[in-house]
Protein backbone atom coordinates (compact mmCIF):
# COMPACT_ATOMS: atom_id res chain seq x y z
CA UNK A 1 0.00 0.00 0.00
CA UNK A 2 2.86 2.37 0.83
CA UNK A 3 4.32 1.80 -2.63
CA UNK A 4 0.95 2.40 -4.28
CA UNK A 5 0.46 5.66 -2.39
CA UNK A 6 3.96 6.79 -3.31
CA UNK A 7 3.40 5.97 -6.98
CA UNK A 8 0.09 7.84 -7.05
CA UNK A 9 1.66 10.85 -5.38
CA UNK A 10 4.69 10.67 -7.67
CA UNK A 11 2.45 10.74 -10.73
CA UNK A 12 0.52 13.73 -9.43
CA UNK A 13 3.62 15.66 -8.45
CA UNK A 14 5.42 14.67 -11.63
CA UNK A 15 2.56 16.25 -13.55
CA UNK A 16 3.00 19.41 -11.50
CA UNK A 17 6.72 19.47 -12.30
CA UNK A 18 6.02 19.01 -15.99
CA UNK A 19 3.43 21.78 -15.95
CA UNK A 20 6.00 24.01 -14.22
CA UNK A 21 8.53 23.27 -16.94
CA UNK A 22 5.97 24.09 -19.60
CA UNK A 23 5.05 27.32 -17.83
CA UNK A 24 8.68 28.44 -17.79
CA UNK A 25 9.15 27.44 -21.42
CA UNK A 26 6.18 29.61 -22.27
CA UNK A 27 7.61 32.53 -20.33
CA UNK A 28 10.87 32.53 -22.26
CA UNK A 29 14.10 33.74 -20.67
CA UNK A 30 17.32 34.93 -22.22
CA UNK A 31 16.61 33.73 -25.75
CA UNK A 32 17.07 36.67 -28.08
CA UNK A 33 14.97 34.92 -30.71
CA UNK A 34 11.90 34.38 -28.50
CA UNK A 35 8.46 34.66 -30.07
CA UNK A 36 5.83 37.25 -29.22
CA UNK A 37 3.82 34.48 -27.55
CA UNK A 38 6.67 33.95 -25.08
CA UNK A 39 6.72 37.69 -24.35
CA UNK A 40 2.98 37.71 -23.80
CA UNK A 41 3.23 34.76 -21.41
CA UNK A 42 6.02 36.47 -19.47
CA UNK A 43 3.98 39.65 -19.23
CA UNK A 44 1.01 37.63 -18.03
CA UNK A 45 3.12 35.98 -15.33
CA UNK A 46 4.40 39.40 -14.20
CA UNK A 47 0.86 40.75 -14.05
CA UNK A 48 -0.03 38.06 -11.51
CA UNK A 49 2.66 39.22 -9.07
CA UNK A 50 1.19 41.23 -6.22
CA UNK A 51 3.63 43.98 -5.26
CA UNK A 52 1.28 45.47 -2.63
CA UNK A 53 3.27 48.12 -0.69
CA UNK A 54 6.67 46.56 -1.43
CA UNK A 55 9.51 49.03 -1.93
CA UNK A 56 13.17 49.59 -1.18
CA UNK A 57 16.03 47.12 -0.81
CA UNK A 58 15.58 43.58 0.49
CA UNK A 59 18.72 41.93 1.85
CA UNK A 60 18.78 38.14 2.17
CA UNK A 61 21.44 35.42 2.29
CA UNK A 62 22.01 31.75 2.92
CA UNK A 63 21.65 28.54 0.94
CA UNK A 64 23.68 28.40 -2.24
CA UNK A 65 21.52 25.42 -3.26
CA UNK A 66 18.61 27.69 -4.16
CA UNK A 67 20.63 30.46 -5.84
CA UNK A 68 19.56 29.51 -9.38
CA UNK A 69 15.92 29.42 -8.26
CA UNK A 70 16.27 32.78 -6.51
CA UNK A 71 17.81 34.25 -9.67
CA UNK A 72 14.81 33.08 -11.72
CA UNK A 73 12.34 34.48 -9.17
CA UNK A 74 14.11 37.82 -8.82
CA UNK A 75 14.17 38.32 -12.59
CA UNK A 76 10.39 37.99 -12.83
CA UNK A 77 9.60 39.78 -9.58
CA UNK A 78 11.62 42.96 -10.12
CA UNK A 79 10.22 43.26 -13.63
CA UNK A 80 6.77 43.55 -12.04
CA UNK A 81 7.74 45.37 -8.84
CA UNK A 82 10.34 47.85 -10.06
CA UNK A 83 10.33 49.71 -6.76
CA UNK A 84 12.06 46.79 -5.05
CA UNK A 85 15.70 45.73 -5.21
CA UNK A 86 16.48 42.21 -3.97
CA UNK A 87 20.03 41.28 -3.00
CA UNK A 88 20.51 37.57 -2.23
CA UNK A 89 23.99 36.48 -1.15
CA UNK A 90 24.56 32.67 -1.41
CA UNK A 91 26.82 32.47 1.65
CA UNK A 92 25.68 28.98 2.71
CA UNK A 93 22.92 27.92 5.09
CA UNK A 94 24.89 28.34 8.31
CA UNK A 95 26.08 31.84 7.50
CA UNK A 96 22.63 32.80 6.29
CA UNK A 97 20.94 31.83 9.55
CA UNK A 98 23.63 33.65 11.54
CA UNK A 99 23.14 36.82 9.50
CA UNK A 100 19.38 36.61 10.02
CA UNK A 101 19.56 36.07 13.78
CA UNK A 102 21.93 39.04 13.98
CA UNK A 103 19.36 41.24 12.26
CA UNK A 104 21.37 41.77 9.08
CA UNK A 105 18.82 40.33 6.61
CA UNK A 106 15.07 40.28 6.03
CA UNK A 107 15.01 36.53 5.48
CA UNK A 108 17.44 33.64 5.10
CA UNK A 109 17.64 30.48 3.03
CA UNK A 110 18.60 27.20 4.69
CA UNK A 111 18.72 23.62 3.42
CA UNK A 112 18.23 22.39 7.00
CA UNK A 113 15.41 23.21 9.38
CA UNK A 114 16.20 25.52 12.28
CA UNK A 115 17.75 23.99 15.38
CA UNK A 116 16.32 24.84 18.84
CA UNK A 117 19.27 27.10 19.65
CA UNK A 118 18.81 28.96 16.36
CA UNK A 119 15.12 29.51 17.10
CA UNK A 120 16.07 30.82 20.53
CA UNK A 121 18.62 33.20 19.02
CA UNK A 122 16.02 34.49 16.56
CA UNK A 123 13.83 35.82 19.37
CA UNK A 124 16.25 38.74 19.74
CA UNK A 125 15.32 40.03 16.27
CA UNK A 126 11.75 38.71 16.00
CA UNK A 127 9.91 40.99 18.43
CA UNK A 128 7.36 38.91 20.39
CA UNK A 129 7.92 36.09 17.91
CA UNK A 130 10.50 33.68 16.52
CA UNK A 131 11.95 32.42 13.25
CA UNK A 132 10.02 29.74 11.36
CA UNK A 133 10.80 27.36 8.49
CA UNK A 134 8.95 27.83 5.19
CA UNK A 135 9.73 24.96 2.75
CA UNK A 136 9.98 26.58 -0.67
CA UNK A 137 12.39 24.73 -2.95
CA UNK A 138 13.01 21.01 -3.38
CA UNK A 139 15.40 19.05 -5.47
CA UNK A 140 17.88 16.25 -5.88
CA UNK A 141 21.41 16.39 -4.57
CA UNK A 142 23.37 15.16 -7.54
CA UNK A 143 26.62 13.25 -7.09
CA UNK A 144 28.74 14.52 -9.96
CA UNK A 145 31.77 12.64 -11.25
CA UNK A 146 34.59 13.07 -13.76
CA UNK A 147 36.00 9.68 -14.72
CA UNK A 148 37.55 9.49 -18.20
CA UNK A 149 35.83 6.91 -20.39
CA UNK A 150 32.89 6.44 -17.99
CA UNK A 151 29.55 7.98 -18.96
CA UNK A 152 27.25 6.04 -16.65
CA UNK A 153 28.10 5.24 -13.03
CA UNK A 154 26.02 3.42 -10.41
CA UNK A 155 26.83 3.74 -6.70
CA UNK A 156 25.01 2.68 -3.57
CA UNK A 157 25.08 4.36 -0.16
CA UNK A 158 27.76 2.11 1.43
CA UNK A 159 30.12 2.64 -1.51
CA UNK A 160 29.56 6.41 -1.48
CA UNK A 161 30.16 6.47 2.27
CA UNK A 162 33.49 4.69 1.83
CA UNK A 163 34.52 6.99 -1.03
CA UNK A 164 33.81 10.17 0.93
CA UNK A 165 35.43 8.72 4.07
CA UNK A 166 38.64 7.89 2.13
CA UNK A 167 38.12 4.14 2.57
CA UNK A 168 37.82 3.59 -1.21
CA UNK A 169 40.51 5.61 -2.98
CA UNK A 170 40.72 4.31 -6.57
CA UNK A 171 38.15 4.18 -9.35
CA UNK A 172 38.89 0.53 -10.22
CA UNK A 173 38.11 -0.64 -6.68
CA UNK A 174 36.26 -3.98 -6.55
CA UNK A 175 33.20 -2.45 -4.85
CA UNK A 176 32.76 0.01 -7.72
CA UNK A 177 33.43 -2.70 -10.31
CA UNK A 178 30.71 -4.89 -8.81
CA UNK A 179 28.13 -2.13 -9.23
CA UNK A 180 29.35 -1.29 -12.75
CA UNK A 181 30.28 -4.58 -14.48
CA UNK A 182 30.07 -3.07 -17.98
CA UNK A 183 32.09 0.09 -17.28
CA UNK A 184 35.77 0.45 -18.16
CA UNK A 185 36.91 1.84 -14.83
CA UNK A 186 40.43 3.31 -15.00
CA UNK A 187 43.27 2.84 -12.54
CA UNK A 188 42.82 6.41 -11.32
CA UNK A 189 42.90 8.02 -7.89
CA UNK A 190 39.56 9.27 -6.57
CA UNK A 191 39.48 13.00 -5.85
CA UNK A 192 36.57 13.49 -3.43
CA UNK A 193 35.49 17.08 -2.79
CA UNK A 194 33.29 18.39 0.04
CA UNK A 195 32.04 21.81 1.13
CA UNK A 196 34.46 24.04 3.05
CA UNK A 197 31.64 26.22 4.42
CA UNK A 198 28.73 25.28 6.66
CA UNK A 199 26.13 23.89 4.31
CA UNK A 200 22.64 22.46 4.45
CA UNK A 201 23.57 20.44 1.38
CA UNK A 202 26.30 18.76 3.42
CA UNK A 203 23.79 18.20 6.22
CA UNK A 204 21.31 16.47 3.89
CA UNK A 205 23.99 14.49 2.05
CA UNK A 206 25.43 13.12 5.29
CA UNK A 207 21.94 12.45 6.67
CA UNK A 208 21.42 10.24 3.64
CA UNK A 209 24.71 8.40 4.22
CA UNK A 210 23.92 7.96 7.89
CA UNK A 211 20.41 6.65 7.20
CA UNK A 212 21.23 4.43 4.21
CA UNK A 213 24.75 3.24 5.22
CA UNK A 214 24.87 3.31 9.03
CA UNK A 215 27.62 0.70 9.18
CA UNK A 216 29.91 2.74 6.94
CA UNK A 217 29.15 6.33 7.98
CA UNK A 218 29.79 6.83 11.68
CA UNK A 219 29.73 10.62 11.85
CA UNK A 220 27.06 12.63 13.64
CA UNK A 221 26.34 14.87 10.67
CA UNK A 222 25.42 18.53 10.46
CA UNK A 223 26.25 21.53 8.29
CA UNK A 224 30.03 21.12 8.80
CA UNK A 225 31.94 18.33 7.04
CA UNK A 226 33.32 15.82 9.57
CA UNK A 227 34.96 13.00 7.63
CA UNK A 228 38.72 12.88 7.26
CA UNK A 229 40.61 13.38 4.02
CA UNK A 230 39.30 14.64 0.72
CA UNK A 231 39.49 18.18 -0.60
CA UNK A 232 37.19 21.14 -0.10
CA UNK A 233 35.69 24.02 -2.04
CA UNK A 234 33.36 26.94 -1.28
CA UNK A 235 29.70 26.64 -2.19
CA UNK A 236 27.89 24.35 -4.60
CA UNK A 237 29.33 26.23 -7.57
CA UNK A 238 32.83 25.66 -6.22
CA UNK A 239 32.28 21.92 -5.94
CA UNK A 240 30.78 21.71 -9.42
CA UNK A 241 33.72 23.63 -10.80
CA UNK A 242 36.20 21.21 -9.21
CA UNK A 243 34.39 18.19 -10.66
CA UNK A 244 34.36 19.73 -14.11
CA UNK A 245 38.10 20.49 -14.14
CA UNK A 246 39.56 17.61 -12.07
CA UNK A 247 40.11 14.16 -13.55
CA UNK A 248 38.95 11.52 -11.07
CA UNK A 249 36.77 13.95 -9.12
CA UNK A 250 33.49 13.24 -7.35
CA UNK A 251 31.35 15.57 -5.26
CA UNK A 252 27.79 16.47 -4.25
CA UNK A 253 25.72 19.51 -5.23
CA UNK A 254 22.23 20.40 -6.38
CA UNK A 255 21.19 19.11 -9.79
CA UNK A 256 20.94 22.67 -11.11
CA UNK A 257 24.74 22.91 -10.81
CA UNK A 258 25.31 19.70 -12.81
CA UNK A 259 25.63 21.37 -16.17
CA UNK A 260 28.19 21.95 -18.89
CA UNK A 261 28.77 18.23 -19.32
CA UNK A 262 28.98 17.15 -15.67
CA UNK A 263 27.79 13.54 -15.35
CA UNK A 264 25.82 12.37 -12.32
CA UNK A 265 25.65 9.08 -10.42
CA UNK A 266 22.63 6.76 -10.63
CA UNK A 267 21.86 5.70 -7.07
CA UNK A 268 21.12 2.06 -6.24
CA UNK A 269 18.30 1.80 -3.69
CA UNK A 270 16.04 -1.02 -2.52
CA UNK A 271 14.10 -0.63 -5.79
CA UNK A 272 14.80 -2.98 -8.68
CA UNK A 273 16.59 -0.38 -10.83
CA UNK A 274 19.09 2.37 -9.96
CA UNK A 275 17.49 5.81 -9.80
CA UNK A 276 18.68 8.80 -11.83
CA UNK A 277 19.00 12.27 -10.34
CA UNK A 278 16.05 14.14 -11.83
CA UNK A 279 13.43 16.64 -10.75
CA UNK A 280 10.64 14.10 -11.21
CA UNK A 281 12.43 11.41 -9.17
CA UNK A 282 13.23 13.89 -6.40
CA UNK A 283 9.60 15.06 -6.33
CA UNK A 284 8.52 11.45 -5.85
CA UNK A 285 10.71 11.19 -2.76
CA UNK A 286 9.78 14.61 -1.33
CA UNK A 287 6.13 13.59 -1.64
CA UNK A 288 6.72 11.23 1.29
CA UNK A 289 7.91 14.02 3.62
CA UNK A 290 6.03 14.79 6.84
CA UNK A 291 5.51 18.18 8.48
CA UNK A 292 7.11 17.88 11.93
CA UNK A 293 7.32 21.57 12.87
CA UNK A 294 5.00 22.95 15.54
CA UNK A 295 2.78 26.00 15.38
CA UNK A 296 3.52 28.02 12.25
CA UNK A 297 6.83 26.23 11.70
CA UNK A 298 6.69 23.91 8.67
CA UNK A 299 9.90 21.90 9.08
CA UNK A 300 9.77 18.60 7.18
CA UNK A 301 11.05 15.11 7.92
CA UNK A 302 12.45 13.53 4.74
CA UNK A 303 12.69 9.83 3.94
CA UNK A 304 16.28 9.11 2.86
CA UNK A 305 15.65 5.41 2.27
CA UNK A 306 12.62 5.20 -0.06
CA UNK A 307 11.98 1.83 -1.66
CA UNK A 308 9.55 2.94 -4.36
CA UNK A 309 10.61 2.66 -7.99
CA UNK A 310 11.82 6.01 -9.31
CA UNK A 311 12.15 7.68 -5.89
CA UNK A 312 15.55 9.40 -5.77
CA UNK A 313 16.80 9.22 -2.16
CA UNK A 314 19.30 12.09 -2.16
CA UNK A 315 17.01 15.10 -1.79
CA UNK A 316 16.91 18.32 0.09
CA UNK A 317 14.35 21.00 0.84
CA UNK A 318 15.40 24.63 1.12
CA UNK A 319 13.51 26.69 3.68
CA UNK A 320 13.05 30.43 3.73
CA UNK A 321 13.58 31.62 7.30
CA UNK A 322 11.50 34.56 8.48
CA UNK A 323 9.95 35.83 11.72
CA UNK A 324 6.39 34.72 12.38
CA UNK A 325 5.94 38.02 14.26
CA UNK A 326 8.22 41.00 14.70
CA UNK A 327 9.59 41.32 11.17
CA UNK A 328 11.19 44.71 10.47
CA UNK A 329 8.43 47.15 9.53
CA UNK A 330 10.40 48.78 6.70
CA UNK A 331 11.04 45.48 4.87
CA UNK A 332 7.92 43.49 5.86
CA UNK A 333 5.83 44.49 2.79
CA UNK A 334 8.61 43.50 0.36
CA UNK A 335 9.40 40.33 2.31
CA UNK A 336 5.80 39.15 2.25
CA UNK A 337 5.30 40.16 -1.38
CA UNK A 338 8.42 38.33 -2.59
CA UNK A 339 7.79 35.22 -0.47
CA UNK A 340 4.20 35.16 -1.70
CA UNK A 341 5.43 35.17 -5.29
CA UNK A 342 7.96 32.40 -4.58
CA UNK A 343 5.18 30.24 -3.13
CA UNK A 344 2.63 31.12 -5.81
CA UNK A 345 1.64 28.83 -8.65
CA UNK A 346 3.66 30.99 -11.04
CA UNK A 347 6.68 31.03 -8.76
CA UNK A 348 6.65 27.29 -8.19
CA UNK A 349 6.09 26.83 -11.91
CA UNK A 350 9.56 28.20 -12.64
CA UNK A 351 11.32 25.52 -10.61
CA UNK A 352 11.24 22.41 -12.78
CA UNK A 353 12.97 23.96 -15.76
CA UNK A 354 15.63 25.41 -13.44
CA UNK A 355 16.46 21.92 -12.12
CA UNK A 356 14.41 22.07 -8.92
CA UNK A 357 11.32 20.28 -7.62
CA UNK A 358 8.19 22.27 -6.68
CA UNK A 359 6.73 21.69 -3.25
CA UNK A 360 3.81 19.23 -3.03
CA UNK A 361 0.42 20.94 -3.13
CA UNK A 362 -0.53 20.16 0.47
CA UNK A 363 2.76 21.64 1.73
CA UNK A 364 2.90 24.79 -0.41
CA UNK A 365 -0.73 25.55 0.49
CA UNK A 366 0.29 25.71 4.16
CA UNK A 367 3.28 27.86 3.23
CA UNK A 368 1.03 30.39 1.47
CA UNK A 369 -1.30 30.55 4.46
CA UNK A 370 1.61 31.10 6.83
CA UNK A 371 3.16 33.87 4.71
CA UNK A 372 -0.13 35.75 4.62
CA UNK A 373 -0.06 35.88 8.43
CA UNK A 374 3.51 37.17 8.84
CA UNK A 375 3.58 40.40 10.80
Amino acid sequence: MKLQRMNRRALALGALAVSGALALTACGSDDTGGSSNGSDASASANSNIKCDDAKGQLQASGSSAQKNAIDAWVKQYVAACNGVQINYNPTGSGAGITAFTQGQTAFAGSDSALKPEEIEASKKVCKDGQAIDLPMVGGPIAVGFNVPGVDTLVLDAPTMAKIFDSKITNWNDEAIKKLNPEAKLPDLKIQAFHRSDESGTTDNFTKYLKAAAPDDWKYEGGKSWEAKGGQSAQGSSGLAGQVKQTSGAISYFELSYAKDGIKTVDVKTAAAEPVKASVENATAAIGGAKVVGTGKDLALELDYTPDAAGAYPLVLVTYEIACDKGNKADTLPATKSFLNYMASEDGQGLLADAGYAPMPTEIITKVRETISGLS
